[in-house]
């Protein structure tokens, strides 16, 4: 038979082993930024949040910055999420996501196509190029994310760019050309996570491009995570000409259905919202970020 102190030793070392496990796990909060009119925070500085305001302002535990170009194609671009993602939220460490436009396309594109490979685990030391080290060699399947919150989701892309008002030589604006983005990928294929959506509507000056309410640059059936082939025409209650976008997951007035484990949490009723960051965490991005520092600990 065992000495009782040494089955109380045993006992004291696996305890401080679980505690040493449980210190070591850490929480980061990830912004995937979106298109790009002008300059971005530098790729592979998870501390430049030039792109979305003062880097001081809260917005999520050990939040980080996953810089892309904001103008290459989703494609193209993936890798510099892939690396944030492998960074982050792997091993012990746990990631919220937060995306904002494009970067919603992004996200999604990078969960149905890579969610599902083998990452291997990484030490959250970042490199000047973003990459992490390896923590132990071993690997595990996708990422360990808790949720992903939307700021006007552009996974449904937008009639912008089916009408050129941007660049049209620019790739990312190919991508988000409303058929083309809701065929990039399986959308629905979210690995099990929630894309919580938060959809703006004070659109004023491109309100007659984009079907329903919108921000001036994503339409409801965008930034609600409406699925189909092509956008549709989705308001707030109350507006006669136009199905309502419903909150949750409940299927839409008219019958549209959300992407599985899309939900929207915030419909912009009384249109205070429009797409613009202004350098300075603004519009529906500003809503998101109050929802992230109460939630993402």
């Amino acid at each position: 038979m065992r000495p009782i102190h040494t089955v109380g030793a045993l006992g004291l070392f696996l305890a401080s082993s679980l505690a040493s496990s449980l210190a070591c796990a850490t929480n980061y909060t990830l912004w995937i930024n979106g298109r790009a009119g002008g300059a971005v925070g530098a790729p592979g500085n998870y501390n430049d949040f030039s792109y979305w305001g003062p880097a001081t302002t809260p917005a999520g535990v050990n939040k980080k910055a996953v810089n892309w170009d904001g103008r290459s194609s989703i494609a193209s671009q993936s890798g510099k999420v892939r690396n944030a993602l492998d960074c982050f939220c792997t091993g012990s460490n746990w990631c919220y996501i937060v995306t904002y436009s494009a970067g919603d396309l992004m996200m999604g594109y990078t969960l149905a196509n890579y969610g599902g490979t083998a990452r291997l685990k990484k030490n959250a030391s970042p490199g000047s190029s973003g990459v992490c080290g390896n923590s132990d060699g071993s690997t595990q399947t996708g990422w360990n994310i808790r949720w992903v919150r939307a700021a006007a989701g552009a996974a449904g892309g937008s009639e912008l760019s089916d009408a050129g008002s941007w660049t049209t030589s620019e790739p990312l604006v190919q991508d988000l050309k409303t058929a083309t983005a809701r065929a990039m990928y399986n959308h629905n294929d979210t690995r099990n996570i929630w894309f919580y959506m938060y959809a703006g509507a004070r659109g004023t000056l491109y309100s007659s491009l984009l079907p329903g309410q919108d921000d001036e640059v994503i339409a409801y059936h965008s930034s609600g995570g409406v699925a189909g082939s092509s956008g549709r025409s989705l308001c707030n209650p109350g507006d006669w000409f136009c199905n309502d976008l419903t909150l949750g997951t409940a299927n839409n007035q008219g019958g549209s259905t959300k992407w599985r484990y899309h939900s929207v949490v915030f419909r912009d009723d009384s249109e205070d919202y429009n797409h613009y960051i202004n350098g300075n965490w603004g519009g529906i991005v500003g809503v998101v970020r109050s929802a992230v520092v109460n939630s993402a600990l």
